[in-house]
Formats: C-alpha cells, sequence, structure tokens
C-alpha cells in the first residue's frame, strides 16, 4: 500500500529566516547599550537591521527627515526583500512616514512608540490621560503626533534642557555616554510632565533610545511607561504567536 503523507518540503522564497521583524536604523555613532532598540541583544528574538545612509539624528528630530523619504522607501523594500514580515524604525519621529512605509513595504508597518497612545488612554480610568516624554519637545510637531494617531491635546515635554541625553543623541557631540546623567534627563523630563499636568496616568516614551531608563522614570513618578521595547513586543507576537501545546 502507498502511503499519502505529504512529503517534507522546505518552501524557499526568502533570503533570510527566523527573523520576521525588520528595523529601519538611523545613522549614527552614539553607544547603544541594552534596552536600546539597535542593541540586538535587546530583543528577545531575532531581527533584521537596515541602516539608511544620510539619516542622521538631527535631521529626522530637528529638520523633518526632508528629503529623507525616498531612501527609508527603499530600505524598507530591502527589508521585505531580505525576509522581514512586517517593519519598524527607531525613531518615533518617522510616523511622518508611517502611510507611505506601509503603502511601499505592503507588510504590517509600525513607525512610532506614539502609536501606543490611544491604546494605553484606552486602559486609564476617567479624568487620566497619557503623556508623552519625547527627546524634542520643541520639534515634535501636530503633524508627528496627527500621523501616530495620537490626539493633538496629548501633553508632552521633551529632553532638550538635559545636561546628556539630547546632546549626545541628538546634537552628536560626542561618541561616549554618562549612562547616569542621561536617566536623570529621563527621569527629570518624566517629574516635569507630571508637574505640569497632574491628571496624567500613564507616560509614553517616543524615543527608542528610552527603554533603558523606563524603569527608572516608573519609579520616579509611580506611573506605567511604555516605550518601543512594549510596543514591539507587542506587534512581533502577531507574527509568531506562541504554540500552546
Amino acid at each position: 500500500m502507498v502511503s499519502s503523507a505529504s512529503p517534507n518540503i522546505a518552501r524557499g522564497g526568502k533570503a533570510v529566516y527566523g527573523a520576521p521583524l525588520g528595523i529601519l536604523m538611523l545613522e549614527a555613532r552614539f553607544p547603544r547599550i541594552p534596552g536600546d532598540m539597535g542593541n540586538a541583544t535587546t530583543w528577545p528574538f531575532p531581527v533584521l537591521y537596515r541602516v539608511v545612509r544620510g539619516a542622521s539624528p538631527e535631521k529626522v528630530v530637528l529638520h523633518g527627515a526632508r528629503g529623507l523619504l525616498p531612501d527609508f522607501l527603499d530600505a524598507a523594500k530591502d527589508l521585505v526583500r531580505l525576509g522581514a514580515e512586517a517593519i519598524t524604525t527607531n525613531c518615533g519621529f518617522l510616523s511622518l512616514f508611517q502611510n507611505e512605509l506601509a503603502a511601499a513595504a505592503g507588510v504590517p508597518v509600525a513607525t512610532s512608540s506614539m502609536m501606543q497612545v490611544r491604546w494605553v488612554q484606552a486602559t486609564l480610568p476617567p479624568g487620566k490621560r497619557v503623556g508623552i516624554v519625547t527627546v524634542s519637545g520643541s520639534t515634535l510637531t501636530p503633524a508627528h503626533l496627527e500621523s501616530a494617531g495620537v490626539p493633538l491635546d496629548t501633553p508632552y515635554v521633551g529632553t532638550e534642557n538635559g545636561r546628556e541625553f539630547f546632546r549626545v543623541l541628538i546634537k552628536a557631540e560626542k561618541d561616549d555616554m554618562d549612562i547616569d546623567m542621561a536617566r536623570q534627563d529621563i527621569v527629570d523630563a518624566g517629574r516635569t510632565l507630571v508637574a505640569r499636568h497632574p491628571d496624567i496616568g500613564a507616560i509614553v516614551l517616543e524615543c527608542t533610545n528610552m527603554p533603558p531608563y523606563a524603569a527608572a522614570l516608573r519609579e520616579a513618578v509611580g506611573l506605567p511607561v511604555y516605550d518601543i521595547y512594549s510596543m514591539i513586543n507587542w506587534f512581533h507576537a502577531g507574527l509568531r504567536p506562541r504554540r500552546f501545546d
């Protein structure tokens, strides 16, 4: 009797397997410590990286990423050809490109941690709202918020007045970073946000370099803190749902 069992055939079509999430990276030289989106050890699953040449943090954050859209579209399509089944970015200010990237890549795209604001808002009790800690409050515009689906009256505070975080990540004044000072910049910004807006019930960190300091901020203000790490773990969970045998 001939067996009717299906043959054990492996299917091709990709260049890389086992890493369904692609990350579009800015071109920068500052240290990416564990917890930073650009440190591969941050993730409990494999990821694919693609650096977009010429896309410096200063150009993207301070100058609206002008002229960079074609480069990001090409990089996203390249990641998909490589094997990515979904795309994200390592700068929340790239929310400006959300619709264009999703259309060009043809796969799910999540450009910004700020996309969590509406989700988090839905969890809060009446009278409470979400606040944002961003790397640059002076250049976070209504267009950035709208592209991420964030209500335009959402309060936010930046780190421009800090001693370390902004000048290393955005101004590129040096290649090293004092981690304790950077942490304090994030905590100070969060405390300022809560002091200005006592109705804040949770905080979303816009910057993808902030997750290493989320726990310290949570302890300092006593509120839930969400960041790109929380969002991407959720995003990836849909790409590779856990099997419960």
